[in-house]
């Protein structure tokens, strides 16, 4: 940013402009932010490709079967036997249970029912296990395009309809599995928000040394949340963006970590040049001349390496990359716009009690990282080789991690109702008739791919057939295992082979268990083809942003090395400590974009530092008084967004908690561990040839009034 730019965004004036005109749209955003429940979509289905089979299936039956059904099963469990008491127990709820608000006109179908359509001849699947133990109550929902959102009331009412005395009673099915969900997240964007403010307030009051200056990037970092949550919901509305509790999560958390980072970044420069100009205005300008080029090309890192996200076939991955992108954008403008004016405002006393006071020395330049730099420069080829090959072993990990995917059962921390409904359903041998195989299929030969797949082990009874238009016919069967595990997925690849094998059928198998597998398919060739189209555009960004080659290649080298690390290290984590079964299919290509981009903004912060003062310098001088000068804030800036981040743990669902630990660990190592050892052992050893082949790589320059002076060249001016 030019520095007469930067002035007049500071200028005496201006400032107030700025500050009346955010508060305005903040206000303003905040309203809209406050509707994006409106707009969420939480349904499954609606992640899934176009081209997907499961896809096909769905919009081939689409005129018999609503997309908006929510098939949910009531489950009785009784050790000793269901009784005809319970049975006559369950048709007395049943008739409650058909004047919930949402029950479609088809009803409630008991087990009684069942028995009676089954003795007149009807092809109705069993309601009741061989054992006579556990049996289920069957109906369907329908609240509209919103319904997943409003589910939870309807279920609630059925929960307390739904009891035997002595027996186990669970709501089951795709409403069940909603309601629990929606149950396990209740009030928790809430306290998510909360717990990553205050990790963050305590983190900004232990490094500024200041009872006030921490309510700044706060303030900032809300400002920013609130703003970015109403310009999603914009897009959600009008630009048919894709957003759920998921997204709105991560986002919230990216914000709040990516924001504090520049402020932080920000706040550091503005006290540098506070002690060299006697007009906080000026000090504002030329801090903002210095690290805005840093914080905007850290932000564009992140944004368009987001953006690669919109290659995915997933809609989910590739509509999630949009909406973070536009939280990173957002708190890009306030935290460079906003953020200055308000602290020229306030002046120096919100340093209290440390005040930067014009021509006082600057403490970093015998700080803890001014030492740690001169002992790396003892031997800096030593420890770059060794910190490599400490990170490459680390990496070693990864052949621990398996990413094929979680069961329902598995992907929650804690043990839901519908999980226990449908573990009594698998456990008795009873098919779930939420859970099915949906087969479509000519109808010439429509009857035998429907004897074939209902052979197929692990498939309850076919339906009937019935009829769709172009002389296609369809027919669904149950399901015994999990639709997300890998048991029911080995069922959907059986019953492929199997439907696909019938000459001349042009048969496709769909269903919920289809759906899961397919999206698994999806999300590893997602992650095959973004991860080389995001190192290519992070290496490009670095290219242009340091005018050199190498330092890039060297760059995204250590990055991705940290990220393997960081990976390997999170998935014995889960294994050992967590207990975890393995992760989800997204997992890899998910911590891959977060830590690449998130982790090359450190070295950006760095690197352009060293830059700026190899021109005065040379490179070995300039690495170490880069050192000095950001460590503090670095590693602040890291164990802020480690904190953001770490704090996704704190949710029920485990492939939040991974993505979390995961992030987290691989900040911290970015920060700690990359930037301040490994980056700059490298940029010591090999000293200008690290600009090739740029004009810097001619040798170090020579620069008397420099040679052992640790004042930054930025004074100079």
């Amino acid at each position: 940013m030019h520095r007469q730019i930067a002035g007049r965004l500071t200028g005496p004036t201006t400032k107030w402009i700025v500050l009346v005109a955010t508060i305005l749209l903040a206000f303003g955003f905040a309203i809209l932010g406050g509707k994006l429940a409106e707009v969420k979509d939480n349904e499954a289905s609606s992640w899934v490709p176009s081209t997907a089979e499961s896809t096909k299936v769905s919009n081939e039956i689409s005129d018999d079967v609503n997309p908006n059904d929510i098939p949910t099963l009531v489950v009785y469990h009784r050790d000793s036997g269901l009784t005809e008491a319970d049975f006559a127990a369950m048709d007395e709820q049943a008739e409650e249970i058909g004047n919930v608000e949402g029950i479609t006109d088809a009803g409630v179908l008991t087990p009684n029912a069942a028995r009676a359509l089954q003795a007149q001849g009807e092809n109705v699947p069993d309601l009741v296990s061989e054992d006579g133990e556990v049996a289920y109550v069957y109906f369907v929902l329908n609240f509209g395009k919103d319904g997943w959102n409003k589910i939870g009331p309807p279920v609630d009412e059925i929960k307390e309809v739904a009891k035997l005395e002595g027996a186990d009673v669970y709501v089951g099915g795709f409403g069940g599995q909603a309601s629990d969900f929606i149950e396990s997240f209740e009030n928790s964007h809430f306290w998510l928000l909360a717990l990553t403010f205050l990790a963050v307030i305590v983190i900004l009051v232990f490094t500024y040394r200041s009872p006030i200056l921490w309510i700044l990037p706060i303030l900032s970092a809300g400002i920013a949340n609130v703003m970015a949550g109403g310009v999603v919901y914009l897009m959600a509305r009008y630009a048919d963006l894709t957003v759920n509790d998921q997204s709105q999560y991560i986002l919230s958390i990216l914000v709040i970590g990516a924001g504090t980072d520049y402020a932080l970044l920000l706040v550091a420069r503005y006290r540098e040049e506070l002690r060299r100009h006697e007009d906080r205005h000026e000090a504002m300008a030329f801090a903002l001349h210095r690290a805005a080029p840093a914080i905007i090309a850290s932000a564009a890192t992140v944004v368009i390496g987001l953006m690669c996200l919109a290659f995915a076939d997933l809609n989910s991955t590739a509509s999630l990359g949009p909406v973070l992108a536009v939280g990173v954008a957002v708190t890009l403008l306030v935290m460079v716009v906003f953020l200055p004016a308000l602290l020229v405002i306030l002046g120096r006393w919100i340093f209290w009690p440390k005040l930067p006071t014009f021509g006082s020395d600057e403490p970093t330049q015998t700080g803890l990282w001014a030492k740690m730099g001169q002992r790396i420069s003892v031997r800096p080829r030593a420890i770059w080789i060794v910190t490599a090959v400490i990170l490459a072993i680390a990496s070693l990990g990864l052949f621990r991690l398996d990413a094929t995917g979680l069961s329902t059962e598995d992907s929650f921390t804690e043990e839901l109702n519908s999980i226990k409904a449908q573990k009594l359903l698998a456990g008795h041998g009873l098919a779930d008739n939420s859970n099915t195989l949906q087969v479509v299929a000519e109808e010439s030969a429509a009857a035998d791919v429907q004897q074939a797949v209902g052979d197929v082990e692990g498939v309850g009874k076919p339906s009937d057939l019935r009829p769709l238009s172009d002389g296609r016919v369809w027919f669904e069967a149950p399901l015994t295992e999990d639709m997300a595990s890998h048991a029911a997925w080995d069922v959907v690849e059986n019953a492929r082979d199997t439907a696909h094998g019938v000459d001349g059928a042009e048969a496709l198998v769909g269903g919920a268990a289809a759906f899961y597998l397919d999206t698994k398919t999806s999300a590893d060739r997602d992650t095959k083809v973004i991860i080389p189209i995001v190192l290519v555009v992070v290496l490009l960004i670095l290219m242009v942003l340091l005018r050199a080659l190498l330092a890039p290649v060297l760059l995204l080298g250590t990055v991705v090395l940290s990220f393997g690390a960081a990976l390997g290290l999170s998935a014995l984590l889960f294994h050992y400590v967590f207990g975890f079964e393995g992760a989800d299919a997204g997992f890899p290509l998910f911590s891959f974009v977060f830590l690449v981009a998130l982790g090359v903004d450190y070295n950006i912060f760095l690197m352009t530092r060293v830059r700026e003062e190899t021109l005065h310098r040379g490179t070995r001088e300039g690495s170490l008084v880069a050192l000095s000068s950001t460590g503090g804030v670095i590693t602040s800036a890291g164990l802020v967004l480690a904190a953001t981040f770490l704090v996704l743990a704190t949710l029920p669902f485990v492939f939040l908690v991974e993505l979390g630990v995961a992030v987290a660990l691989g900040v911290l190592l970015d920060t700690m561990i990359v930037r301040s050892v490994l980056v700059t052992a490298l940029n010591l050893d090999l000293g200008s040839k690290i600009w090739w082949p740029s004009k810097l790589d001619r040798g170090e320059p020579i620069d008397p009034d420099a040679i052992n002076e640790w004042e930054p060249a930025s004074a100079k001016h």
